[in-house]
């Protein structure tokens, strides 16, 4: 009976220990959150929740999706921003991502590497941009499920009129039966694009990097607060202001795919 009351005291030690470090990540975020309303967004904020516990002079939003192209505009236009020329590419990021970002070039440079934005949208993005991105998945995927025939035309007709941000539910209420958008119709559509206002773009506080695939680049890119933070996406990296050793206090966890660190919210 010792043993018994022994083995369920550090059972119950132990899931205290891990549920304090899953209310780590909710005690940062923004105040006045707006918290996931259904399983959609819940979802979201786990892929890509990283980016709302930003320190270092970043300003995270204040809700998981931006339903229209004037939130978003609101929420940019309340930043101190700047832009920056690299190469051919403009970059338009939070200043203190910027200035971080610019601190990590300059040791890249010393150590004859570069870093540097893949394209010109690499770095802010605006609400019409996630809606393409999403449609370029969506139409081409319903348009598929009903020549397989798991998706009726007139289902698919009703999904296509409804507003992007109506579809996401929807889209992923399918993928539950394996009725999947992404590209190459095995996995989730969020594994291949944001759905419509959830880019971490849209925050101003990411950029697609050329030189992903260069870990040194990679370990500079975490000297001066730029991490991995959404596992399907390797080239992107989300400015998070802090140390490494400081991620975890801020409710994140480290998980590795593709031979790489990411650092994602433990909930």
């Amino acid at each position: 009976m010792a043993r018994v009351c022994q083995i369920l005291i550090l059972t119950l030690a132990s899931w205290g220990s891990d549920q304090g470090q899953k209310d780590l990540f909710y005690k940062n975020l923004p105040r006045d959150f707006a918290m996931p309303r259904n399983d959609a967004e819940r979802l979201l904020l786990r892929e890509y929740g990283a980016v709302f516990v930003a320190r270092g002079g970043a300003t995270p939003p204040g809700q998981i999706v931006f339903e229209d192209e004037k939130s978003v505009t609101t929420f940019q236009s309340g930043l101190s921003t700047s832009s920056e020329k690299f190469g051919a590419v403009t970059a338009s990021l939070q200043s203190a991502a910027m200035n971080a970002l610019k601190e990590a070039q300059a040791e890249a440079r010393h150590a004859r590497l570069s870093i540097g934005p893949r394209s010109a949208d690499s770095s802010r993005r605006g609400y019409a941009h996630t809606v393409d991105l999403w449609a370029s998945r969506v139409n081409p995927g319903l348009a598929y499920w009903v020549r397989k025939g798991k998706v009726t035309k007139a289902e698919a007709d009703r999904i296509t009129k409804l507003s992007p941000s109506d579809q996401v539910p929807e889209i992923l209420k399918l993928e539950q039966s394996h009725i999947f958008f992404a590209q190459s119709r095995d996995k989730s559509i969020i594994y291949s694009v944001a759905p419509p206002g959830t880019s971490q773009h849209l925050s101003m506080l990411a950029l697609d990097v050329k030189q992903f695939d260069n870990a040194r680049v990679r370990a500079i890119l975490a000297r001066h607060g730029w991490f991995q933070t959404v596992t399907s996406d390797l080239p992107h990296f989300t400015y998070l202001g802090v140390t490494e050793n400081e991620l975890p206090g801020l409710g994140l966890k480290k998980v590795e795919n593709s031979g790489r660190v990411f650092w994602v919210p433990d909930i």
